[in-house]
């Protein structure tokens, strides 16, 4: 489940790099890559399982106008479902 004070990150085996040819930001897989808009692969930059999905949203709100909380919480949850990453609860 998705709340405020889960903590997420990358799953074993799912790399973020930038990819010159695509100038974009891709989440590399073993079976493909999947292209990350600008707003995506800020949010997974923060996928490092110390951040809070709080103090995600605190970041995108200090450098992107218009991110809205639940912009955050919708592209994590098609990241889970996709499983490119994982939410620990905290505690």
């Amino acid at each position: 489940m998705i709340t405020a004070d889960a903590r997420p990150r990358l799953r074993r085996g799912i790399l973020l790099r930038y990819d010159e040819i695509r100038d974009a930001h891709v989440l590399m897989y073993p079976e493909g890559v999947l292209v990350l808009n600008e707003t995506a692969a800020a949010i997974v930059r923060h996928c490092d399982g110390a951040a809070t999905i709080a103090d995600i949203m605190t970041a995108l709100a200090e450098h992107y106008r218009g991110v809205r909380d639940t912009d955050v919480v919708d592209v994590l949850a098609r990241l889970v479902d996709r499983r490119m990453i994982e939410v620990a609860a905290d505690g």
